[in-house]
């Protein structure tokens, strides 16, 4: 039994949009009472809210609103929970803390029982396990017309209402529990492991692949350079028409016409490059067991530069690489290449140094690390390479265990495979609700046998004198 997302596109009526819009707005409107009663309880009391609380106060909610009695409960559950997880990633320093959320900026909402809330009505084709469908909304007591395909079908356990206000689309993204048989991996694998194939990503040319015999190279298709000018032409239409002013004027019929079309095109030039991603990863992943890939810091690669240093050139460079989309590219390749058995390689770049490294002595050069030198002359051994196949040939040998001056083994050189890490837990919210009880007691049991080093005080749930005190536990 595996968990598999499937996301559907929905097409309801005109009177069905109605009632999802209400939905939607009911439950962006509870996401905010939820952030506004634990910045109130914070401020004034000094209490943290926990998501137990504000769930057993629905049911109060719901009779002082009447408009909520219509929605799911376990709906309105999963909102409050929303809040709950938006402030534990705060409290761990992942996220900002959690502001309100406009209604634009509120995507939709959730149904995490399977058993109640929606029902789903599949339709099968020769070539697809699921060609279409329809969805049933409890709460809302309408049936949707959906459409999508796909090779697989299970037990649904979650489904998300998701709106795109820029495409004006609605979507159904269903959790379901397939019964297709787990990959195998190693000695149960009935894969030979023996192809294996390392590529470097780039401007110039997207891919740059080797493994072992010779190299392929995939061109940049640069989709920016098509659509960037029809976008251009477009935001200039846009500056010409009455644009929205909070408080003082609306959004003239033109401007929204012309906004759309903005966001149309975007859509486009996105599906276009996400339909080449998903080509070339599969002809990847189906010719090779192994991949050998290098760890990129995309977001770090694409920060804007700093003040008088190049900023147009730095500019351009950064819609190149966002244009093949590195981060997206390697997601693709490291899922397709599990599902199949096979093993996913990543190399640490600043320890093996790809572009630096020669592939037949070892040695490392610092002026090769400049992307103005494009083709690379070993001093020592005489090689000579152009710089991305270089890159390939080197994390090739390096994961086969030929590149010299590298150590013995993988892990020694800090590289990381697809089966290093256990999967990360994912279950229903019961039984995260149970994990989350049962941690919250174990840590009253710790607690309980705490005291502050400073000055005794007892009581560490609180802020004494506003500092948080370091405490020490008594196992």
């Amino acid at each position: 039994m595996g968990n598999r997302r499937l996301t559907f596109r929905l097409y309801p009526t005109k009177v069905q949009k109605e009632k999802l819009f209400l939905a939607r707005k009911l439950h962006q409107l509870l996401y905010n009472a939820c952030v506004a009663h634990r910045r109130f309880e914070w401020r004034k009391n000094a209490f943290s809210v926990d998501y137990f609380t504000q769930q057993n106060a629905l049911p109060g909610f719901r009779q002082q609103w009447p408009d909520y009695q219509q929605l799911n409960l376990t709906a309105l559950q999963a909102t409050v929970k929303r809040v709950d997880n938006a402030y534990n990633a705060f409290l761990k320093g992942i996220r900002k803390r959690p502001k309100f959320k406009s209604i634009g900026n509120y995507s939709g909402w959730t149904y995490p029982d399977g058993r109640q809330g929606f029902k789903v009505q599949i339709e099968c084709s020769q070539k697809y396990a699921v060609n279409c469908g329809w969805v049933t909304l409890n709460d809302l007591g309408m049936r949707l017309r959906m459409r999508g395909r796909f090779k697989y079908w299970g037990k649904p356990t979650t489904c998300t209402i998701v709106y795109r206000p820029h495409k004006d689309e609605w979507y159904a993204s269903f959790s379901i529990k397939t019964s297709e048989p787990e990959p195998l991996f190693g000695s149960k694998s009935p894969l030979d492991y023996e192809s294996m194939v390392a590529f470097d990503l780039g401007c110039e040319t997207a891919l740059t692949c080797y493994d072992g015999y010779g190299f392929n190279s995939i061109s940049n298709p640069r989709f920016d350079r098509e659509f960037a000018p029809k976008i251009k032409q477009a935001s200039r239409q846009l500056k010409r028409k009455q644009r929205p002013i909070k408080g003082k004027q609306k959004a003239s019929s033109r401007w929204k016409k012309a906004k759309r079309k903005i966001s149309k095109l975007k859509a486009k030039q996105s599906a276009v490059r996400q339909d080449w991603q998903h080509k070339v990863t599969t002809e990847i992943a189906s010719c090779y067991d192994i991949v050998v890939t290098e760890k990129l810091n995309v977001r770090g690669m694409t920060r804007k530069a700093k003040k008088g240093k190049r900023k147009k050139q730095k500019a351009g460079l950064n819609r190149a690489l966002l244009d093949v989309g590195f981060g997206a590219l390697n997601q693709m390749a490291l899922y397709k290449i599990l599902a199949k058995g096979g093993l996913h390689i990543t190399i640490e770049t600043k320890k093996v140094k790809p572009s630096q490294r020669c592939p037949r002595c070892g040695t490392v050069y610092k002026e090769w690390a400049q992307l103005s030198n494009r083709y690379h002359i070993c001093d020592d051994c005489g090689f000579e390479i152009p710089r991305d196949q270089g890159s390939a040939m080197v994390m090739w040998n390096v994961a086969a265990d030929r590149q010299p001056g590298l150590g013995t083994g993988l892990v020694n050189r800090r590289c990381s495979s697809s089966t290093d890490s256990t999967r990360k837990h994912t279950g229903s919210m019961k039984q995260l609700g149970q994990m989350k009880r049962l941690l919250a007691q174990s840590f009253a049991n710790k607690i309980s046998k705490c005291r502050c080093f400073g000055c005794g005080f007892s009581n560490p749930a609180r802020l004494h004198g506003g500092v948080v005190h370091r405490l020490s536990f008594n196992y």
